[in-house]
């Protein structure tokens, strides 16, 4: 047995006074009388005969299958959709999620969920532990509502911080593996999902570490498929009732809660007034028709939540739904490929078959972080691996500029790049202006063996055309990487500047992040 496993049994076996554990699965006898407030009753009504249906149904009734899509682009409205939505919500609310921060924003959102909870509509929130936090995200504290239900998936047993690590490499199979998927569905018929967590960060430019990100609004037909993947997660064994943990139980931290939002709308009148009116805006315009919707054909694909309890092995070899059918999309592309992905790390064998649809005249062009713009520069590390032979093969190489400081002109100024400093944080893809590919899966190691994820994949030219285009628009507003000698070079257009400068090493870098970043590279692949 290794040392640091010696240390960690050591340590869980410390009689601990006051430290709180909880069930790692529901087969655990402390949970044998749990009764779950919202169940299968809950669910049996027509989706297309509530309201959000109905205001699409000539559309959603045209042709069998069929579904709607829009794009969300920048933070504001994608928090703004979040909320009039569920203002509209008659029936239940889903919200899947690996991040809830505790902020601003995602206070508000808890307290759409409970304005929606009170009118009688049924709230299920899924978190992930180590995304979430549970501890201390005051939206656990929201279980205490009749019809507010939540769950934390895939928990760390001993509650005390400083014995996260250790059981950690007691259970290294399990906790190194987390449930990154995010959905937001509202009455069976609507859906959000995408890149997004549920965070100031996620949905307001003006925070000073801003993540460029893209969701999809989809209404009709292909709700049902994410419902039913959420139901999986849902009823695992692996996803804990709330009720077991005390930050859900205090009526001190619910009281609180209330009094907060009673006392923010008494002193903010007119800032409430004026975010009322824009929710009550975004509402009239998705009734009276007015949101830019394009329609067609659809499939939702998920990881089964049995894979964060794979074998070592089982993840190093595991190839589901999502990979099998990004792989069968690639293959069936004739001409082109966009991609817009935050951690690029394709692995070889991704390489090679992007190398060979490349040499077969599939043209590539990649929109990824640079290493200033990155916040795992782990990933970066690996992702120069790869760059220089996707680069000579005829690839387009882009990386993400650090900050909207750079834009060249105030036509490429757009909203999801107002920060101080901005990550790119999207997961999309078009294949052949045809075919689009949305979600929360990165195409990195991490994504591939061990996290859960989830994707949407939407047949629809005109949609796929608005994708494509929003992915060549951060072209503009990123690096375009080539290469001299065998070297990169970095080219790209700052604002006030006439003519692009170039650079030999990555721009908007020092010299201790360059170190950093090959520290980092030690890190094995398979672990970014």
């Amino acid at each position: 047995m290794g040392l640091l496993k010696k240390v960690s049994m050591f340590v869980l076996a410390l009689p601990l006074v006051g430290c709180t554990t909880v069930p790692t699965s529901t087969h655990d006898s402390r949970l044998a009388g749990y009764e779950p407030k919202i169940t299968a009753a809950d669910f049996d009504y027509n989706p297309m005969e509530t309201p959000i249906a109905r205001c699409y149904a000539d559309e959603l009734t045209a042709q069998s299958g069929i579904s709607g899509a829009t794009l969300i682009e920048d933070g504001l409205s994608a928090f703004v959709i979040r909320a009039a939505f569920a203002r509209m919500a008659t029936k239940t609310i889903d919200l899947q999620t690996y991040i809830y921060s505790n902020d601003f924003s995602s206070k508000v959102l808890i307290g759409e969920l409970m304005q929606a909870a009170d009118r009688g509509v049924k709230v299920r929130i899924l978190l992930d532990d180590y995304g979430t936090k549970s501890d201390i995200v005051d939206v656990m504290v929201l279980n205490q509502h009749p019809n507010i239900e939540v769950k934390v998936f895939n928990t760390v047993s001993n509650r005390a911080r400083f014995l996260y690590y250790p059981q950690f490499l007691m259970d290294f199979n399990r906790l190194n593996s987390r449930m990154h998927n995010k959905l937001f569905i509202v009455d069976n018929v609507a859906y959000i999902t995408g890149g997004r967590n549920v965070g100031s960060n996620y949905f307001y430019p003006e925070t000073a570490s801003n993540f460029s990100d893209t969701d999809v609004l989809f209404l009709g037909d292909m709700t049902r498929y994410a419902t039913r993947s959420f139901n999986e997660y849902w009823e695992h064994h692996l996803s804990i009732p709330a009720s077991v943990f005390p930050k859900a139980k205090s009526k001190k931290a619910m009281r609180r809660l209330e009094n907060g939002f009673a006392e923010y709308t008494e002193k903010s009148g007119a800032s409430v007034k004026d975010y009322n009116s824009i929710i009550n805006l975004a509402m009239r315009e998705f009734e009276s028709k007015k949101f830019d919707f394009s329609w067609g054909r659809g499939k939702f694909l998920a990881d089964p939540p049995e894979k964060v309890e794979m074998t070592m092995r089982e993840k190093e070899t595991y190839r589901g739904d999502i990979i099998s059918e990004l792989q069968r999309l690639w293959d069936q592309t004739r001409r082109e490929v966009y991609l817009s992905a935050a951690y690029f790390v394709p692995g070889q064998g991704g390489l090679e078959h992007m190398l060979r649809e490349e040499n077969a005249g599939v043209h590539l062009t990649i929109v990824t972080n640079s290493l200033a713009s990155t916040n795992a520069p782990t990933v970066y590390a690996k992702w120069e691996k790869y760059r220089k032979q996707l680069i000579e093969s005829g690839a387009d190489v882009y990386e993400f500029m650090l900050s909207a400081e750079n834009l060249r002109g105030k036509e490429h100024d757009r909203e999801r790049k107002q920060s101080s400093f901005s990550v790119l944080h999207s997961k999309t893809i078009v294949f052949d202006d045809d075919i689009s590919w949305i979600g929360s899966f990165n195409l990195d190691p991490r994504s591939a063996y061990f996290n859960t994820e989830n994707v949407a994949i939407f047949e629809s030219r005109e949609f796929a055309k608005k994708l494509r285009d929003m992915i060549i628009s951060d072209t503009v507003t990123s690096w375009r990487v080539t290469l001299h000698d065998g070297d990169p070079r970095w080219t790209g257009w700052r604002t006030g500047e006439s003519v692009p400068k170039t650079y030999r090493r990555s721009p908007d870098t020092t010299i201790f992040r360059r170190i950093w970043k090959n520290i980092c590279g030690l890190v094995p692949e398979k672990f970014v």
